[in-house]
Parts: C-alpha cells; structure tokens; sequence
C-alpha cells in the first residue's frame, strides 16, 4: 500500500511539475513586465523542484522521499490576502478555506489533473486562508516510511 501511495503522489508531482513548468515557460516568454518575469521564473524553479522530486519518488530514491515531502509542503498553504497572496499545487488539489470577512464562511475546493501558481504582493478584496489537504495528506503519507 505505501508503495502504491508513493507512486501516486509521484505521478502527481511530475505530472503537475511538467505542466506548470510549460505553463510558467509559455508566460515567461512574451517577456513583459520585469515582475510578472520574476513570478514566472520563480513558478518555473518551484515546478522544477517538484517534478525532480517526483522523478525521484518514483525512482524509489530516499532523497525523493525528502525533496517529495518538502514539495508537499509549499503546496499546503493557501493564502489570500490584500498583502500578500501564495498559493501552488501540482497535480491536484483539496482546499479548505475560510474566508476573514463577516460573515465568515468555510468553504471547500477541489479539482484534479491541474496545477495553479499564485504569488503576489497585493490580492483579492475578499481575504481567505486555508489548506490543501491533499497536501496535507501526501506529506503524511510520506512521513510513514
């Protein structure tokens, strides 16, 4: 069962790595402003690592294990403020959020088969932190060697 769970989260990580690499390439090269440059090459290098943790993973190399657990957790927090925005999942995602306005609600989001990079020094008028658990859970999962 670990082992099937590994792979899993390896073809996650590589598949989403790969995608938001080429996603990050294709914003990159229209070379716009200087800070939507940085945003891409930084999403670029964060998919990058992902993806070679993946590889790794799926090598069944103990350094996988490790890269794999520390690319679970830049995909575990989920932050959406007017400061401050982060957010980045490979592969997929299960979010739980609340959002800090009154009334304050929880909510629930989830799709498979994406990636999504988010970082940004001003965000959304309607703030929300939470957690992938998805992430959550792979990270876990990792730490049961």
């Amino acid at each position: 069962m670990r082992n099937f769970l590994f792979r899993l989260i390896g073809i996650l990580e590589v598949a989403g790595g790969f995608y938001g690499m080429v996603t990050m390439l294709r914003r990159l090269l229209p070379l716009g402003p200087a800070h939507e440059s940085l945003v891409a090459v930084i999403g670029l290098v964060l998919y990058a690592f992902v993806m070679i943790a993946g590889v790794l993973l799926l090598e069944g190399s103990e350094r996988g294990v490790s890269l794999s657990g520390w690319a679970q957790l830049l995909q575990l927090p989920l932050i959406a403020t007017p400061i401050l925005s982060y957010a980045l999942h490979c592969g997929a995602f299960v979010n739980v959020y609340a959002t800090l306005h009154l009334p304050m609600r929880l909510g629930l989001d989830w799709h498979f088969g994406s990636e999504g990079f988010v970082l940004a020094v001003a965000g959304p008028g309607l703030s929300r932190l939470g957690i992938n658990l998805l992430a959550l859970l792979s990270w876990l999962t990792l730490r049961l060697r």
